[in-house]
């Protein structure tokens, strides 16, 4: 585990030995809402050993936290240490992160909201950007109704979350039932638990209020239309928090999709994590991915 200093925030990030092979891209993993870079160790044990990843927590979130910026906030006089929390945010806060590494040959592999932010990432740096991989991670259609009951039901959610949660009696059982086809491993609930209880107030109502507007939800389609890079997206089945349809109203605005819709994979009895829920398949589905696109594993 190391950090590193973005926008005056300290992030939390573990990057994997390099691999023998130097044509290979980087794997660069980027979590979703309420959630951390902990949950992509099961695909790095499998990927590591023939690709290089990099995982880490996004503004707020994990260990990369804004306590100095949220305590010193009254007194600040300009944005520099005062970032805000929209997909282009995080994506400028990526684009620095490769930079700052010397990482100039990437695959984004985002989960849910990181896949939002992977394809924001892409349209940033397409130079360091060779392609993405979208898990459970979709949209680009604004339905007002059922938005406004999400961001709702999302601010309740961080508003009255109490700290002393972790500490309920078997909470963590609950957590590995939820947004899942299958129960995950306990520890997962945990995990997911914790990094509930521990997000900064701000970035989890900022992230949440700023990427469900109909401007930002209207742009994603866009962004993702004129990318040159391949962009594939895998979608649980049984996915309730992204439906399919969803994922594949999303995809079909990228030109691999009108070859069958051959940039959408279906992961069969999966929910919305699929890396837990399916993690062999996942590994499978992005190894048949990169070797189409000439790196071999």
């Amino acid at each position: 585990m190391a950090t590193i200093s973005i926008s005056g925030i300290q992030h939390t990030y573990e990057l994997t030995p390099a691999t023998d092979n130097s044509d290979s891209p980087v794997l660069v993993f980027i979590h979703g809402w309420l959630l951390s870079r902990r949950y992509w160790q099961p695909l790095i044990t499998h990927l590591s050993n023939r690709y290089q990843c990099l995982i880490y927590d996004l503004r707020g979130f994990g260990e990369s936290q804004t306590y100095v910026c949220d305590h010193n906030r009254n007194r600040l006089s300009n944005d520099e240490f005062s970032p805000g929390y929209t997909l282009a945010d995080y994506a400028k806060d990526l684009k620095l992160l490769l930079h700052n590494l010397q990482i100039d040959n990437a695959w984004l592999i985002g989960h849910s909201l990181g896949g939002s932010i992977a394809l924001w990432g892409a349209d940033y740096c397409p130079e360091a950007v060779k392609g993405v991989i979208c898990l459970n991670s979709g949209g680009g259609i604004y339905l007002k109704e059922e938005f406004e009951r999400f961001r709702v039901a999302g601010q309740k959610l961080v508003q009255l979350r109490p700290r002393w949660l972790s500490y309920l009696p078997f909470i963590d059982l609950i957590f590995a039932r939820a947004m899942v086809a299958q129960p995950i491993a306990r520890r997962w609930g945990r995990q997911r638990v914790i990094d509930f209880v521990v997000a900064s107030r701000e970035a989890a109502l900022g992230s949440l209020l700023n990427s469900t507007t109909e401007e930002e939800v209207s742009l994603l389609p866009q962004i993702l239309a004129r990318l040159q890079q391949p962009v594939y997206f895998l979608a649980g089945t049984q996915d309730k928090i992204m439906e399919l349809k969803y994922v594949c109203h999303l995809a079909s605005f990228h030109k691999l999709f009108q070859n069958c819709a051959s940039n959408v994979l279906e992961i069969p009895e999966c929910g919305h994590f699929s890396m837990l829920e399916q993690t062999d398949l996942v590994c499978s589905k992005i190894y048949s991915i990169l070797m189409h696109h000439g790196y071999l594993v």
